[in-house]
């Protein structure tokens, strides 16, 4: 216990360079309040003190704004950075060294028993504000952007931006963690399409004035010089 407890310490300082010691983060960091108390709350849903159990993790969202259903099944060196608004359900599985920042939900979209929420394999990273909806699985090492909507598979390795969320190309390899798992240089398909159609657009619109200033000029050399007027 004790050495899952300094792992989740040091994924601090690993993933937030506003960390400066050990203490700050034992009584400053929401995040790291919010595992603790899911791991104790989780262990009590394991021995079927069901309503025990829901009743840590609301203590435990009243004194974070971090919500995490016990029935919840969290890996290792689990990090949420910020953390308010976080939501996490029932069926939802995340594996080891994920991270999550504020505002993110894993909800479920059917009133049914049994699995509807994600299943986030090890690496992920969620950007603010994402919602990953449903019994979908997003493959290790994927990032989902800030804002997005996933409501389909991720493949891993891959980032998904936008509403409802789409992959994006990546002509880079990213080395590491990608801080609210957007980078700079990522290109959006849809935005490069948008530009294709621009070009297109315009290399139509010079053909087409080309093409009409030959026919002017053709109808004219036709039409040759304009007969005298007979008196």
């Amino acid at each position: 216990m004790f050495s899952r407890i300094r792992a989740d310490i040091a994924v601090v300082f690993q993933r937030d360079p506003a960390a400066r010691n050990a203490w700050e983060v034992i009584t400053c960091y929401p995040g790291f309040h919010a595992i603790l108390m899911h791991r104790f709350a989780h262990w009590l849903w394991n021995a079927r003190l069901h309503w025990l159990a829901r009743f840590v993790s609301h203590l435990g969202r009243w004194l974070t704004g971090i919500e995490i259903h016990p029935g919840a099944r969290i890996g290792q060196r689990f990090f949420i950075d910020h953390g308010m608004g976080v939501v996490i359900g029932e069926t939802a599985q995340i594996g080891d060294d994920c991270t999550l920042y504020h505002g993110v939900t894993l909800g479920g979209t059917s009133w049914n028993k049994g699995k509807r929420h994600p299943t986030l394999e090890n690496n992920v990273v969620i950007g603010a504000g994402a919602k990953v909806l449903g019994p979908v699985t997003v493959g290790a090492g994927a990032h989902i952007g800030s804002n997005a909507v996933v409501v389909k598979d991720v493949p891993p390795g891959a980032t998904a931006v936008g509403i409802p969320a789409r992959i994006i190309d990546k002509e880079y390899t990213s080395a590491g963690f990608t801080a609210y798992a957007v980078g700079s240089d990522m290109n959006d398909p849809v935005a490069k399409a948008i530009h294709e159609l621009i070009d297109h657009n315009l290399r139509s619109d010079a053909r087409i004035a080309e093409l009409s200033a030959q026919i002017q000029a053709l109808s004219a050399s036709r039409a040759g010089p304009a007969d005298p007027k007979v008196d």
